[in-house]
């Protein structure tokens, strides 16, 4: 019996559950090009406001994961990867992918492109002149084979019907899904092929869930999903109430991610998250005993230069240049107007909307409005002031990095509007606001 996508639409939207065969022709069109953009943006919307049953949160996930090839891989170490629900100033996966390859596992990091108002691991890839972010099948092997890690966005073999849909998301108000996105991340992690999956769930200004029973009712379901379906997986619910790096822009937080594995900068949130999230995935994995012996193994590998020299190799084997830890500056584009954000007197940052300041980066040109729109990898903003930190005359809050003078002064106001000050200290929140793991089940 044919199954026709508007009868599916309707079903969701009116409230019913869809079964495993609706959901797979639905998703097979998807990927055969039957199914339109506006039928999938309809679905999409019905979902978010319906919600999925676990059954139909499987079933879109394994039809979307079967849409395309499934890797089997036979190496001397465990597969392992991180995912993050998106943030801002959030450029882990480029400094802890390589840590983890230091220590022993195997990263096949399938990475997209950015949504809404977060940053996306894949653009800032594509920042790198050269670096193939979707190379063939073959390359990504001998890739994480010989390195350790390969960063990558979805080739077309691998859960095309998510690629697909993870772009009209982007572009129809339907990102924050919790089911949505549960589907989107884990079809590319179980198409990965992986032995095991750590999360890191962002709660706070700056992610797609703002409140903590949200985020944890998010861990809670990708985790469930993902251990259902075979995959061990844990999460750390991690703050998003500030920027996680002082930086937000493509090109920009290459460039940072560089700093931080060559020592010139370490700051102490983003090394924390890093740091926690590549201990857990050692433990999953076998490679640690336990999180304080996984910690220091990272902490290593990050101090004695390792980590960095696989960030090095694997971005001269997909193509990159061969110097980007000795001259990031000379193969990274860079904005024309750089602007200081002056606060409108002094204080200390009491909160800072840190979805605002995403969303001034996509305004720049940093991020999209519409799926094939091309992105200025040199946008962004730079020195971003954290919570607690003084600013005033001669203390900017952030600069901008702009293409012109219109756009940089239109960002400049955007900026100053996301800080609040106050005349007391603040603290900020603790970083890691929640986990969950196998074992606590």
């Amino acid at each position: 019996m044919t199954v026709l996508p508007q009868e599916v639409i309707r079903r969701k939207r009116d409230g019913g559950a869809l079964d495993d065969a609706e959901i797979a022709a639905f998703v097979e069109g998807l990927t055969a090009g039957r199914v339109t953009d506006a039928q999938a943006a309809a679905l999409a919307m019905a979902i978010l406001w319906r919600g999925l049953s676990m059954p139909e949160c499987v079933a879109l996930t394994l039809a979307m994961t079967w849409s395309g090839t499934v890797l089997a891989w036979d190496l001397p170490g465990p597969v392992l990867d991180k995912h993050s629900t998106g943030g801002v100033g959030d450029t882990v996966s480029l400094a802890l992918a390589p840590a983890v390859a230091a220590c022993g596992g195997f990263v096949p990091m399938i990475s997209g492109r950015g949504l809404g108002h977060t940053g996306g691991t894949l653009d800032k890839l594509d920042a790198i002149p050269g670096y193939r972010s979707q190379p063939d099948l073959g390359s990504f092997r001998s890739v994480v084979a010989e390195i350790g890690c390969a960063v990558i966005g979805q080739t077309l073999d691998l859960a095309p019907a998510d690629r697909r849909l993870y772009a009209i998301r982007d572009v129809t108000g339907t990102v924050e899904s919790i089911d949505l996105i549960t589907a989107s991340i884990l079809s590319k992690k179980l198409a990965a092929g992986l032995d095991a999956l750590v999360m890191d769930v962002k709660v706070g200004s700056g992610a797609f869930m703002a409140h903590l029973p949200d985020a944890t009712a998010l861990a809670e379901r990708i985790c469930t999903v993902a251990n259902g379906a075979g995959l061990p997986t844990s999460a750390l619910i991690t703050d998003m109430d500030e920027p996680l790096a002082s930086v937000a822009g493509n090109a920009l937080e290459v460039a940072y991610a560089v700093d931080y594995l060559t020592g010139r900068r370490r700051e102490g949130r983003f090394h924390e998250v890093t740091v926690a999230l590549g201990a857990e995935m050692l433990r999953l994995g076998g490679l640690a005993a336990d999180e304080g012996d996984g910690r220091e193994l990272i902490e290593a590998a990050v101090a004695n230069g390792r980590a960095a020299e696989r960030f090095a190799r694997m971005v001269a084997a997909l193509g990159g240049p061969n110097d980007i830890l000795e001259h990031p500056t000379r193969h990274l584009a860079a904005a024309p107007v750089v602007r200081a954000v002056e606060p409108a007197g002094p204080g200390k940052v009491a909160a800072v909307d840190a979805r605002a300041l995403g969303l001034a980066v996509v305004a720049l040109g940093g991020g999209r409005t519409h799926p094939d729109q091309a992105i200025d990898p040199a946008v962004g903003l730079t020195q971003l002031a954290g919570i607690g930190q003084e600013v005033g005359p001669g203390a900017p809050v952030a600069l901008v990095h702009a293409p012109d003078e219109a756009a940089a002064a239109r960002a400049v106001e955007t900026v100053r509007r996301a800080y609040s000050l106050a005349d007391i200290d603040v603290a900020s929140a603790p970083l890691i606001r929640g986990r969950w793991t196998p074992e606590s089940r």
